[in-house]
């Protein structure tokens, strides 16, 4: 038997840094986990810079994270995964090596990440790297500029390609056990645009109309209503099920009721999904109860096998509403950033596209 602890409610953060023989740390960049912690950090979105840590937060991430690398000894890259929950911030484990976030971290930050590794393992300071224009003249990714980009990246998850043995679709839940098969990337001026372009480039666009069916956990009821009102004054028709659509009618939004999976045979839940009648699925797990659980992932894997969007996360409905409003308003622009191939002798740019996903360019 395995006893371990959990953080309930926690942010997630990732860090990429550097550090060399003579102890000094280059933050290469600290990343915000949307969804919260206990998800598998390859199966997490995350946006660079961070969106709502505050200065003295991300302060003390640099803090540890320099301490921890001098202590290690750290020659090259080190991934360092924290936890902040109610003011506190915990480490969650730390990686003497390159993560899987530091091609995104280069691409975002334009700074060439493992050549500088590289660099240092064969001997090369810091210093001598920002000398020879490697790693910028002064400062790292830990004090991102005002108006610096927004960079979102998005895990790549196949539910729709797998199926059960009984040859249903399969659950998207995400949880510790990663699912990814890959990642891709949304920048631009603000969250919401680089978020709904990295959906975009992972899923398909995000709906801007049309029904979005809502039935989430009774502990994430009331943390709905408000990215749920924004949805409906957008335009968006509401539809939900019985306990959830009475609280939502409580805070004035207007709402159809439909049944659960397991309440009737025909005009359900898993029915307007099947028929192609919703635009946009938000389920939360139920904590307790097998038919609650059962009619949740009925409608998960109905959305799966209907490629129809499912969000299982509070976060992440909020980071959605603000995608989609981005989205209605047409503000998803043209966003660049070079990455190090430049140092190579090539130019390479990424260009995403309004509303849609990021491109890659070479000359």
């Amino acid at each position: 038997m395995l006893v371990d602890r959990f953080l309930d409610d926690a942010i997630e953060i990732d860090v990429d840094a550097l550090c060399d023989a003579t102890g000094e740390v280059f933050i290469g960049g600290v990343m915000e986990h949307i969804e919260e912690a206990g998800i598998h950090s390859g199966d997490s979105s995350c946006a660079l810079p961070p969106i709502t840590l505050a200065g003295s937060h991300i302060a003390q991430v640099r803090r540890y994270t320099e301490e921890i690398a001098r202590g290690v000894g750290v020659r090259g890259l080190l991934n360092v995964q924290y936890a902040l929950k109610d003011d506190t911030l915990y480490v969650l484990e730390a990686n003497p090596r390159a993560s899987r976030t530091v091609p995104f971290v280069s691409k975002a930050t334009a700074v060439p990440l493992a050549k500088a590794a590289s660099r240092i393992m064969l001997g090369a300071t810091i210093a001598d790297l920002r000398v020879e224009g490697l790693l910028p003249a002064s400062g790292d990714g830990g004090e991102m500029p005002d108006g610096a980009p927004i960079a979102v990246k998005e895990a790549v998850l196949p539910f729709k390609r797998f199926r059960t043995p009984a040859g249903k679709g399969v659950d998207n839940l995400l949880g510790p056990e990663m699912k990814s098969t890959g990642e891709v990337m949304g920048i631009d001026v603000g969250f919401g645009q680089a978020f709904a372009k990295s959906q975009a480039a992972a899923y398909g666009s995000l709906p801007t109309a049309g029904r979005i069916l809502v039935t989430v956990a009774n502990r994430d009821k009331r943390a709905m209503v408000f990215p749920v009102k924004r949805l409906a004054d957008l335009g968006f028709e509401i539809v939900a099920t019985a306990g959830t659509g009475e609280v939502l009618r409580r805070y004035g939004i207007a709402v159809s009721v439909v049944p659960k999976h397991f309440e009737v045979s025909l005009g359900d839940a898993v029915s307007l999904i099947a028929a192609g009648e919703v635009a946009l699925v938000i389920n939360t797990p139920q904590g307790s109860g097998a038919s609650a659980r059962s009619d949740g992932y009925e409608i998960r894997s109905a959305a799966v096998t209907a490629d129809i969007p499912c969000i299982t996360t509070v976060p992440g409905v909020t980071a959605a509403v603000m995608g989609i409003e981005a989205l209605i308003r047409g503000t998803c622009r043209y966003a660049r950033c070079r990455s190090s191939t430049r140092h190579c002798g090539k130019t390479r740019e990424l260009r995403a596209r309004p509303g849609g996903a990021v491109s890659d360019r070479r000359r």
